[in-house]
């Protein structure tokens, strides 16, 4: 019974939390100021607890399994939660249904939390849903808002179509081998074209959800209409998630698939990549410019998982982190703006740097990791990336993503020129900073700023990764 809750401490937390905020709901009527404190007191305690009591095991017949990796990769999701719930604080503090919101984006982080941990297809499918349906709910969220229902309808349909080409393809794992069980399932593993059917009815399910070309078409409409809030949290949260399950997947159960499934995510790689810039370029609404980015980022987290090595999974690892620093940097200033003046489009912060010096900082060194711009950390995680594709010696594919790291210079660049060079006779007015998305904009900074200077991250990332 101690093994169940110290393997399981992750979920219990989150889960108490949960019912926690219901009970609050159910017999309290407190402002939202006190329930904003009060929760995100909880989601620190959340974050800080998955570093003590570690162990190591499985439980439920191997369903549900506890790795030092998989409690780093659910310790980065705790961070990023804290992080966008800091950031939402101008947002939420006139919002009626706080404990909702909160309520939505803890059952989604659990279903995460479940589909880290999972060793089997039947486990990760039920995580993969508890993570998405109330993440819809979520996106519409703006009850007021057209734009926010009709993100959310896209979401759920996108979402249900992509489900079932998941199960789908676990269906047909489970008639050619017999087994849902993660490792029972590689044995049986013999390369037939029905397999390799499945793992591509597989593959498109992942690429759903993590806005894979040519399955990304909801990702720009969803995180437009989205709140900004939940467009953050699905731009790294629950992206990131998924890529952590994507790499485990293929690296074990689909390792004797390799050959075929390298030569897809070639295919898929180069097209997220361009496609993600060239429709970047022409992005005015700045939260579905960060929509095309982060697609864009994908592309190159894919070349890096080609490599089919440590450090490919070290550096998806990396990146993933490195990511969530960068996007809720440049996501907590467009919060701010969105929350106080409701301007969302890219041509409203002309100028900005004249009346927001800090928020123009903030936002810029954003931009500038994003890009890959040394010495910030995406130029690090992007660069490891790179080397782990280039250990397959595919240099067609590391020159294609090369090349196009130099086309999103210009469209982050142009951001940047927007708040430093381009004329304004009405700029934004000066924005009061908040404590907690000022310390939000704190972590995300010292993050992008040392997690790159400081090889101690990458090197204690590399230790806890198992070898391919």
């Amino acid at each position: 019974m101690i093994d169940f809750f110290i393997l399981m401490k992750q979920e219990l937390v989150i889960m108490i939390i949960i019912f926690a905020l219901l009970i609050i709901k159910i017999i309290s009527d407190r402002s939202n100021e006190w329930i904003l404190n009060m929760v995100n007191f909880l989601l620190l305690i959340n974050f800080a607890a998955g570093f003590f009591f570690g162990k190591e095991g499985m439980l439920f017949n191997d369903m549900f399994r506890t790795t030092p990796l998989t409690v780093l990769e659910k310790n980065i999701l705790s961070l990023g939660i804290l992080i966008i719930s800091l950031q939402s604080y101008s947002w939420l503090k006139n919002h009626k249904h706080v404990l909702e919101f909160y309520i939505l984006l803890l059952s989604t982080l659990l279903g995460m939390f479940f589909m880290i941990s999972s060793g089997n297809l039947l486990m990760f499918y039920l995580g993969l849903e508890l993570s998405t349906i109330p993440l819809a709910a979520a996106a519409n969220f703006d009850l007021q808002k057209k734009k926010s229902s009709e993100a959310a309808m896209k979401l759920i349909i996108s979402s249900a179509f992509s489900s079932g080409l998941l199960l789908f393809g676990i269906s047909l794992i489970y008639g050619t081998t017999g087994t849902l069980t993660f490792t029972d399932i590689t044995p049986h593993i013999t390369n037939n074209p029905l397999q390799i059917f499945a793992f591509i009815l597989l593959l498109a399910g992942f690429a759903f959800k993590i806005s894979v070309v040519p399955f990304h078409l909801w990702t720009a409409d969803v995180y437009e209409g989205a709140p900004v809030a939940v467009t953050s949290y699905l731009s790294v949260i629950s992206k990131g998630a998924v890529l952590f399950v994507f790499v485990s997947v293929l690296y074990t159960v689909f390792k004797p698939l390799s050959h075929s499934w390298y030569n897809m995510l070639f295919l898929l790689s180069a097209l997220t990549i361009l496609i993600g810039n060239l429709f970047a370029i022409r992005q005015n609404n700045i939260k579905r410019f960060l929509a095309f980015s982060s697609i864009a980022q994908v592309g190159f987290i894919l070349v890096g998982i080609t490599g089919s090595s440590q450090l490919a999974e070290t550096s998806v690892v990396y990146f993933v982190l490195i990511y969530i620093f960068s996007n809720l940097a440049a996501f907590g200033v467009v919060s701010l703006v969105s929350a106080v003046t409701g301007k969302e489009n890219i041509s409203d912060y002309k100028n900005f740097y004249k009346t927001n010096p800090a928020l123009s900082w903030v936002l810029t060194i954003a931009l500038f990791s994003l890009a890959g711009v040394p010495p910030t950390a995406g130029f690090f995680g992007k660069f490891f990336l790179l080397m782990s594709g280039a250990g397959k010696g595919n240099y067609i594919l590391i020159t294609i993503a090369a090349l196009n790291m130099i086309i999103s210079f210009y469209y982050y660049l142009r951001i940047v020129k927007a708040i430093f060079m381009d004329a304004n006779e009405h700029p934004i007015e000066k924005l009061f900073i908040p404590t907690y998305p000022k310390m939000a904009m704190y972590i995300c900074v010292g993050g992008i700023v040392f997690t790159g200077l400081l090889s101690y991250v990458y090197e204690f990332i590399q230790s806890l990764v198992p070898g391919v």
